[in-house]
Order: structure tokens, then C-alpha cells, then sequence
């Protein structure tokens, strides 16, 4: 039972990654993804009153928690926004390694700032991440390379953010109850969404964009937030029947189904997605997802 529950974070994570590129492709290719932001701000911003009733205990928090979970909430926001524009430049299969860029820069923060020195085992993790990382972002051109820089810059900024979260959780001493996690969240990320609002530019996209695709957007904005809640409950319900470093190496392998969704959907439904199937294009990016999953096991 267990194994399924884990199981679920990364085959759930990887449908959210196929349905981001999806909306972002979509119905955001003359709009900013930044716009994006702020249906996910509402779909958490409506989830709220249903956790605050069935969850009363997520009220009951310090204000420091309060505090450093509603940040926690801007700065996932902020490093999804980059995630975002990232996504909007590469297929799902390119983008889902270099998230694990995370792990990296949470031992450097870890490092720096909480003073946990990483061990053989976590540098040769970090190695594995770093070759992984670097193939996906060399992209074959004849007989030249061609590095991409923005791409990676983008998602160097989104998993620094997320980095950073996870070490000021730490640095706080932040108890990481889930629901209430979620809950202040949610808080963060509502008003994230009500600064973007508040730019008179996006606030005119965001209406035209309610009026035009009203359903479809809030939708399956509304599912891929239930799919990636789905996805954290059952990593971490696995994690009270299995031991953390197993369940951290199984919610590894989304990289994994991120390339085997791209492949299957590109076979079968190539108007959802689309990925470049040459036989040296899927070696490439399938021995990168692999070394990919196994430096986040060996970091972790």
C-alpha cells in the first residue's frame, strides 16, 4: 500500500508538469505566464474556507510560522512564475530534470547558512545532478552545440527560490504540519496573485483571458491544483509506513514519467504535446533522466 501512496507523488507531478505545458501553450502564447499565476492564486485562494473548517488546528499557528509559511507560499508563487517561462521555451522532458536543480541549491543554502557540511555521498549526488543538467541543456546542432542559456537560467532562478524555502522552513524551525502548511500556503499565494492584480497590465489580460476562456481555465487550473495536492498527501502519508530516504528516492523518478508521459502523448495524442522522438533525442534525454534520478537519491 505504501509504495503506491509514493508512487503517486511522481506520476501525479508528472501529469501537473504535461498540464502546465499544456495551459502555457494553450492559452498563453501571446499572454504573460504571469497571468497564469493568478488562477492558481484563486484556485488556492477557494480551497481556504474548506481547509480552515475541516482543519481548525491550521489556525492555530505562531506568528512566526504564520509568518515564514505565508513566504513560503510568495516564493513557491515567484519560482513558479520562472518555472513558467521556462516551460514556454522547451518540452516537458527538458524542463522536469533541471527542477531537480533544487537539491543542489538547497545544500549549498543548507551549507551556508544552517552550517550542515554535505557529505562524499552528497557531492557525488550533486555531480551525478550537475552532468544531468548539462546535457539537457546542450542541445545537438550538426556538427556544433548549442547551449541554451535562458532556459537554464530560468530554471536555476525557479529552484533557487524553492531552495531558499525549503532552508528558511529549517533555519525557522517551522513545524512542517501539512494542512497547515497548506493552509498558509495558500495565504501567500493569494497575495502573490493580488500583486500581480494590481498591475494594470496584467490585470487587463487576466480579464480578457476570463472572458474568452473562462471554463477551460479555471478548470484545469482547479484539477492540476488537486492533482498536485493529491501528489503531496501521498508522498506524505508513504512516508509514515516507509522510511524517508526510500519514499525521497521513489518521488525521484518523476523525471522519469515526465519523459514517458511526453513520448506516449506524442505518440498517441500529439495535439496535448509534443517531443522530439529521434532515436538520439529520446537516449539523450532518457539516460539524463536516469542520472538525474539518481543524484537526487544519492544528494538526498
Amino acid at each position: 500500500m505504501w509504495l503506491l501512496l509514493a508512487l503517486a507523488g511522481p506520476v501525479l507531478w508528472a501529469v501537473s508538469t504535461h498540464i502546465d505545458k499544456y495551459l502555457v501553450d494553450r492559452y498563453f502564447r501571446d499572454s504573460d505566464t504571469a497571468v497564469l499565476m493568478v488562477f492558481t492564486a484563486l484556485t488556492g485562494a477557494v480551497m481556504l474556507p474548506f481547509i480552515a473548517v475541516f482543519v481548525p488546528a491550521a489556525l492555530a499557528q505562531s506568528a512566526l510560522s504564520i509568518a515564514v509559511m505565508t513566504l513560503s507560499g510568495i516564493l513557491y508563487m515567484g519560482a513558479m512564475l520562472f518555472y513558467l517561462r521556462a516551460i514556454q521555451t522547451e518540452e516537458a522532458s527538458v524542463i522536469a530534470p533541471l527542477f531537480q536543480g533544487s537539491t543542489i541549491f538547497t545544500l549549498l543554502l543548507g551549507w551556508l547558512l544552517l552550517n550542515e557540511l554535505p557529505g562524499w555521498r552528497q557531492i557525488l549526488g550533486v555531480a551525478l545532478l550537475v552532468a544531468a543538467m548539462i546535457s539537457l541543456a546542450i542541445v545537438p546542432g550538426g556538427k556544433t552545440r548549442k547551449v541554451k542559456p535562458h532556459t537554464v537560467a530560468l530554471m536555476a532562478a525557479a529552484t533557487f527560490v524553492i531552495a531558499l524555502s525549503t532552508v528558511l522552513f529549517k533555519y525557522f524551525a517551522v513545524h512542517d504540519d501539512f494542512w497547515s502548511t497548506t493552509f498558509w500556503t495558500f495565504v501567500g499565494e493569494a497575495l502573490f496573485g493580488a500583486g500581480i492584480l494590481a498591475i494594470p497590465h496584467y490585470r487587463r489580460q487576466f480579464a480578457r483571458l476570463l472572458r474568452t476562456n473562462t471554463g477551460a481555465l479555471l478548470s484545469v487550473n482547479a484539477a492540476n491544483e488537486l492533482i498536485n495536492l493529491g501528489a503531496g498527501l501521498g508522498v506524505r502519508f508513504a512516508s509514515l509506513f516507509a522510511p524517508v530516504a526510500v519514499v525521497s528516492a521513489i518521488s525521484s523518478t518523476t523525471t522519469l514519467f515526465v519523459f514517458a508521459f511526453g513520448v506516449a502523448l506524442t505518440a498517441f495524442a500529439p495535439k496535448l504535446a509534443h517531443e522530439d522522438l529521434s532515436r538520439a533525442n529520446l537516449i539523450r534525454k532518457g539516460v539524463a533522466a536516469i542520472v538525474a534520478a539518481a543524484g537526487v537519491v544519492l544528494a538526498s
